[in-house]
Protein backbone atom coordinates (compact mmCIF):
# COMPACT_ATOMS: atom_id res chain seq x y z
CA UNK A 1 0.00 0.00 0.00
CA UNK A 2 1.16 3.76 -0.31
CA UNK A 3 0.20 5.22 2.79
CA UNK A 4 -0.03 8.62 3.99
CA UNK A 5 1.21 8.76 7.62
CA UNK A 6 0.54 12.06 9.27
CA UNK A 7 2.89 12.34 12.72
CA UNK A 8 5.11 10.19 10.75
CA UNK A 9 8.19 12.06 12.74
CA UNK A 10 6.61 11.68 16.24
CA UNK A 11 7.02 9.97 18.92
CA UNK A 12 4.77 6.84 17.61
CA UNK A 13 5.14 7.73 14.22
CA UNK A 14 8.66 7.64 14.16
CA UNK A 15 8.31 3.66 15.18
CA UNK A 16 5.14 3.38 12.58
CA UNK A 17 7.00 4.52 9.87
CA UNK A 18 10.11 1.56 9.98
CA UNK A 19 7.08 -0.90 10.86
CA UNK A 20 5.31 -0.28 7.62
CA UNK A 21 8.26 -0.34 5.63
CA UNK A 22 9.30 -3.66 6.86
CA UNK A 23 5.83 -5.25 6.19
CA UNK A 24 6.36 -3.67 2.19
CA UNK A 25 4.56 -0.72 2.43
CA UNK A 26 5.65 2.38 0.42
CA UNK A 27 4.98 5.33 3.24
CA UNK A 28 4.37 8.98 2.63
CA UNK A 29 5.13 10.68 5.64
CA UNK A 30 3.51 14.68 6.75
CA UNK A 31 6.62 17.29 7.31
CA UNK A 32 6.13 20.31 8.17
CA UNK A 33 9.70 20.70 9.11
CA UNK A 34 13.05 20.51 7.28
CA UNK A 35 13.89 18.24 10.09
CA UNK A 36 11.63 15.88 10.04
CA UNK A 37 11.66 15.85 6.30
CA UNK A 38 15.12 15.21 6.66
CA UNK A 39 14.05 12.22 9.62
CA UNK A 40 11.55 11.04 7.18
CA UNK A 41 13.87 10.53 4.27
CA UNK A 42 16.42 8.75 6.58
CA UNK A 43 13.48 6.37 7.68
CA UNK A 44 12.91 5.69 4.01
CA UNK A 45 9.79 7.48 3.42
CA UNK A 46 8.37 9.74 0.66
CA UNK A 47 8.05 13.46 1.95
CA UNK A 48 5.19 15.24 2.19
CA UNK A 49 5.39 18.85 2.84
CA UNK A 50 3.05 20.59 4.85
CA UNK A 51 0.80 21.02 8.07
CA UNK A 52 -2.62 20.16 10.00
CA UNK A 53 -3.76 23.17 8.86
CA UNK A 54 -3.25 22.70 5.06
CA UNK A 55 -6.40 21.17 4.05
CA UNK A 56 -5.49 21.05 0.47
CA UNK A 57 -2.29 19.67 0.58
CA UNK A 58 -4.05 17.52 3.43
CA UNK A 59 -7.03 16.22 0.60
CA UNK A 60 -4.49 15.39 -1.82
CA UNK A 61 -2.00 13.48 0.01
CA UNK A 62 -5.24 11.41 1.39
CA UNK A 63 -6.87 11.01 -2.51
CA UNK A 64 -3.02 9.84 -4.07
CA UNK A 65 -2.81 7.07 -1.30
CA UNK A 66 -4.04 3.27 -0.37
CA UNK A 67 -5.06 4.28 3.19
CA UNK A 68 -4.02 7.09 5.97
CA UNK A 69 -2.90 6.56 9.72
CA UNK A 70 -3.37 9.95 11.47
CA UNK A 71 -1.12 10.44 14.18
CA UNK A 72 -0.46 14.26 14.32
CA UNK A 73 -1.98 16.39 16.96
CA UNK A 74 -0.60 20.06 17.76
CA UNK A 75 0.88 19.31 21.15
CA UNK A 76 2.31 22.00 21.10
CA UNK A 77 -0.09 24.65 21.25
CA UNK A 78 -2.42 21.84 23.45
CA UNK A 79 0.24 21.65 26.22
CA UNK A 80 0.47 25.71 26.02
CA UNK A 81 -3.28 26.44 27.26
CA UNK A 82 -5.07 25.60 24.10
CA UNK A 83 -6.26 21.99 24.20
CA UNK A 84 -9.34 23.06 22.46
CA UNK A 85 -7.96 24.80 20.14
CA UNK A 86 -5.66 21.92 19.13
CA UNK A 87 -8.43 19.64 18.82
CA UNK A 88 -10.52 21.77 16.60
CA UNK A 89 -7.79 21.92 13.94
CA UNK A 90 -7.56 18.31 14.71
CA UNK A 91 -11.13 17.88 13.66
CA UNK A 92 -11.00 20.06 10.40
CA UNK A 93 -7.57 17.68 9.29
CA UNK A 94 -9.85 14.37 10.35
CA UNK A 95 -12.69 15.99 8.02
CA UNK A 96 -10.86 16.32 5.04
CA UNK A 97 -8.89 13.27 5.30
CA UNK A 98 -12.21 11.05 5.58
CA UNK A 99 -13.54 13.26 2.58
CA UNK A 100 -10.60 12.18 0.55
CA UNK A 101 -11.19 8.59 1.04
CA UNK A 102 -15.08 8.80 1.19
CA UNK A 103 -16.47 6.00 -1.17
CA UNK A 104 -13.58 4.17 -1.32
CA UNK A 105 -13.11 1.79 1.14
CA UNK A 106 -10.09 2.88 1.83
CA UNK A 107 -8.58 2.31 5.82
CA UNK A 108 -8.09 5.14 7.76
CA UNK A 109 -6.67 4.48 11.09
CA UNK A 110 -6.33 7.37 14.13
CA UNK A 111 -4.88 8.11 17.08
CA UNK A 112 -7.50 8.32 20.17
CA UNK A 113 -6.82 7.72 23.96
CA UNK A 114 -8.04 4.91 26.92
CA UNK A 115 -8.22 7.94 29.54
CA UNK A 116 -11.76 9.00 31.09
CA UNK A 117 -13.10 5.49 29.14
CA UNK A 118 -14.52 4.12 32.11
CA UNK A 119 -13.53 5.44 35.61
CA UNK A 120 -13.06 3.17 38.71
CA UNK A 121 -13.34 0.10 36.11
CA UNK A 122 -11.74 -1.86 33.52
CA UNK A 123 -12.13 -0.31 29.81
CA UNK A 124 -13.27 -1.84 26.96
CA UNK A 125 -13.52 -1.88 23.38
CA UNK A 126 -16.83 -1.12 23.77
CA UNK A 127 -16.72 1.55 26.29
CA UNK A 128 -16.79 5.12 25.62
CA UNK A 129 -18.84 5.96 22.77
CA UNK A 130 -20.91 8.40 24.75
CA UNK A 131 -19.89 11.22 26.15
CA UNK A 132 -18.72 10.05 29.96
CA UNK A 133 -17.95 12.25 33.41
CA UNK A 134 -14.95 12.00 32.88
CA UNK A 135 -14.26 13.41 29.78
CA UNK A 136 -16.61 15.99 30.80
CA UNK A 137 -14.66 17.53 34.13
CA UNK A 138 -11.41 17.26 32.06
CA UNK A 139 -13.17 19.82 29.42
CA UNK A 140 -14.04 20.94 26.12
CA UNK A 141 -10.77 19.76 23.94
CA UNK A 142 -10.95 16.04 25.15
CA UNK A 143 -14.56 16.13 24.98
CA UNK A 144 -13.87 17.46 21.59
CA UNK A 145 -10.88 14.54 20.52
CA UNK A 146 -13.48 12.08 21.59
CA UNK A 147 -16.26 13.25 18.96
CA UNK A 148 -13.63 13.00 16.55
CA UNK A 149 -13.07 9.74 16.98
CA UNK A 150 -16.77 8.61 16.85
CA UNK A 151 -17.00 10.69 13.78
CA UNK A 152 -13.96 8.83 12.09
CA UNK A 153 -16.29 5.42 13.35
CA UNK A 154 -18.72 6.87 11.18
CA UNK A 155 -17.29 7.47 8.19
CA UNK A 156 -17.71 3.49 8.08
CA UNK A 157 -21.09 4.26 6.82
CA UNK A 158 -19.68 6.46 3.75
CA UNK A 159 -17.43 3.79 2.42
CA UNK A 160 -14.08 4.19 4.45
CA UNK A 161 -12.76 1.21 6.39
CA UNK A 162 -12.14 3.61 9.37
CA UNK A 163 -10.38 2.59 13.31
CA UNK A 164 -10.13 4.57 16.04
CA UNK A 165 -6.60 2.83 17.74
CA UNK A 166 -6.90 4.20 21.49
CA UNK A 167 -3.75 4.35 23.01
CA UNK A 168 -2.78 4.48 26.97
CA UNK A 169 -1.40 7.59 28.26
CA UNK A 170 2.07 6.34 28.25
CA UNK A 171 3.85 4.60 24.91
CA UNK A 172 7.03 4.00 26.97
CA UNK A 173 10.15 3.22 25.51
CA UNK A 174 13.75 4.78 25.34
CA UNK A 175 13.86 8.18 23.99
CA UNK A 176 9.89 9.01 25.65
CA UNK A 177 9.63 12.71 26.36
CA UNK A 178 5.88 12.06 27.21
CA UNK A 179 4.10 11.45 30.22
CA UNK A 180 6.22 9.00 31.78
CA UNK A 181 9.39 11.59 31.37
CA UNK A 182 7.23 14.69 32.98
CA UNK A 183 6.75 12.43 36.17
CA UNK A 184 10.70 11.77 36.57
CA UNK A 185 11.37 15.55 35.34
CA UNK A 186 9.03 16.26 37.94
CA UNK A 187 10.47 14.03 40.71
CA UNK A 188 14.39 15.26 39.89
CA UNK A 189 12.60 19.14 40.41
CA UNK A 190 10.60 18.48 43.47
CA UNK A 191 13.19 16.05 45.17
CA UNK A 192 10.66 13.56 46.05
CA UNK A 193 8.82 10.86 43.96
CA UNK A 194 5.42 11.35 44.27
CA UNK A 195 1.77 9.82 43.65
CA UNK A 196 -2.11 11.49 44.16
CA UNK A 197 -3.70 10.21 47.28
CA UNK A 198 -2.73 6.16 47.73
CA UNK A 199 -1.33 5.72 44.72
CA UNK A 200 -3.62 2.75 43.77
CA UNK A 201 -5.05 4.50 41.13
CA UNK A 202 -4.11 2.41 37.42
CA UNK A 203 -2.90 3.64 34.16
CA UNK A 204 -2.56 1.25 31.01
CA UNK A 205 0.16 1.43 29.11
CA UNK A 206 2.01 0.01 26.08
CA UNK A 207 5.34 -0.26 24.79
CA UNK A 208 5.69 2.27 21.19
CA UNK A 209 7.00 -0.90 19.55
CA UNK A 210 3.75 -2.94 19.96
CA UNK A 211 1.47 -0.09 19.30
CA UNK A 212 3.41 0.81 15.65
CA UNK A 213 2.74 -2.89 14.95
CA UNK A 214 -0.61 -2.56 16.26
CA UNK A 215 -1.11 0.62 13.31
CA UNK A 216 -0.15 -1.69 10.79
CA UNK A 217 -2.34 -4.65 12.07
CA UNK A 218 -5.56 -1.86 11.83
CA UNK A 219 -4.14 -0.71 8.33
CA UNK A 220 -4.12 -4.00 7.14
CA UNK A 221 -6.95 -5.90 8.31
CA UNK A 222 -9.57 -3.69 10.70
CA UNK A 223 -12.84 -4.09 9.83
CA UNK A 224 -14.82 -1.01 9.22
CA UNK A 225 -15.33 1.05 12.35
CA UNK A 226 -13.63 -0.93 14.56
CA UNK A 227 -12.66 0.45 18.10
CA UNK A 228 -8.80 -0.80 18.53
CA UNK A 229 -7.34 -0.65 21.86
CA UNK A 230 -3.27 -0.77 22.23
CA UNK A 231 -3.44 -2.09 25.35
CA UNK A 232 -0.55 -4.02 27.27
CA UNK A 233 -0.34 -3.14 30.72
CA UNK A 234 -3.94 -3.19 31.50
CA UNK A 235 -3.33 -0.91 34.43
CA UNK A 236 -0.28 0.11 36.63
CA UNK A 237 -0.80 1.33 39.87
CA UNK A 238 0.43 4.72 40.14
CA UNK A 239 2.66 4.31 43.66
CA UNK A 240 3.97 1.25 41.84
CA UNK A 241 5.31 3.72 39.27
CA UNK A 242 6.83 6.31 41.90
CA UNK A 243 8.44 3.26 43.76
CA UNK A 244 10.55 2.76 40.76
CA UNK A 245 11.39 6.51 39.93
CA UNK A 246 12.31 6.67 43.65
CA UNK A 247 14.45 3.48 43.82
CA UNK A 248 16.37 4.96 40.46
CA UNK A 249 16.78 8.42 41.52
CA UNK A 250 17.39 7.40 45.39
CA UNK A 251 14.52 10.11 46.34
CA UNK A 252 11.77 9.24 48.89
CA UNK A 253 8.36 8.03 47.81
CA UNK A 254 5.77 10.25 49.06
CA UNK A 255 2.26 10.91 48.64
CA UNK A 256 0.86 13.99 47.88
CA UNK A 257 -2.62 15.04 49.24
CA UNK A 258 -5.40 15.45 45.92
CA UNK A 259 -5.77 19.14 47.02
CA UNK A 260 -2.04 19.81 46.77
CA UNK A 261 -1.87 17.38 43.71
CA UNK A 262 -2.01 20.54 41.24
CA UNK A 263 0.66 22.61 42.70
CA UNK A 264 3.10 19.84 42.68
CA UNK A 265 2.29 18.38 39.23
CA UNK A 266 0.94 21.04 37.38
CA UNK A 267 -1.12 20.31 34.24
CA UNK A 268 -0.48 16.48 34.99
CA UNK A 269 -2.37 16.05 37.80
CA UNK A 270 -5.95 15.73 36.52
CA UNK A 271 -4.59 13.05 34.39
CA UNK A 272 -2.41 11.75 37.19
CA UNK A 273 -5.64 11.10 39.10
CA UNK A 274 -7.74 9.05 37.03
CA UNK A 275 -8.43 5.83 37.72
CA UNK A 276 -8.54 3.97 34.30
CA UNK A 277 -7.35 0.40 34.08
CA UNK A 278 -8.28 -0.99 30.41
CA UNK A 279 -8.40 -3.95 28.66
CA UNK A 280 -7.30 -4.84 25.28
CA UNK A 281 -9.04 -8.29 24.84
CA UNK A 282 -11.28 -7.80 21.86
CA UNK A 283 -8.31 -6.39 19.75
CA UNK A 284 -6.39 -8.95 20.82
CA UNK A 285 -9.02 -11.88 19.15
CA UNK A 286 -9.71 -9.14 16.23
CA UNK A 287 -6.09 -9.02 15.01
CA UNK A 288 -3.85 -11.90 16.54
CA UNK A 289 -2.25 -9.07 18.13
CA UNK A 290 0.04 -9.98 21.37
CA UNK A 291 2.68 -7.45 22.96
CA UNK A 292 6.53 -8.30 22.58
CA UNK A 293 7.94 -5.60 24.74
CA UNK A 294 8.76 -4.96 28.27
CA UNK A 295 5.90 -3.47 30.21
CA UNK A 296 6.57 -0.90 31.50
CA UNK A 297 7.44 -1.46 35.10
CA UNK A 298 10.33 -3.58 33.36
CA UNK A 299 10.95 -0.28 30.85
CA UNK A 300 11.45 1.75 33.37
CA UNK A 301 13.71 -0.20 35.22
CA UNK A 302 15.90 -0.53 32.27
CA UNK A 303 17.38 2.69 33.57
CA UNK A 304 16.96 4.99 30.32
CA UNK A 305 14.04 7.33 31.92
CA UNK A 306 17.01 8.22 34.38
CA UNK A 307 20.17 8.53 31.84
CA UNK A 308 21.26 5.23 33.02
Amino acid sequence: MRVFVTGASGWIGSAVVPELIGAGHHVVGLARSDDSAEALIAAGAEVHRGTLDDLDSLRNAASASDGVIHLAFKHDLAFTGDFLGAADADRLAVETIGDALAGSDRPMVIASGTLGLAPGRVATELDGHDDTPARVALGEGPRTRWATAEFVLSLASRGVRSSIMRLPPTNHGDGDNGFIATVVAIARDKGVSGYIGDGTNRWPAVHRLDSARLFRLALEEAPMGSTLHAVADEGVPIRDIADVIGRHLELPVVSVAPEDAGAHFSWLAPFLALDAPASSALTRELLDWQPLQPGLLDDLNEGHYFGI
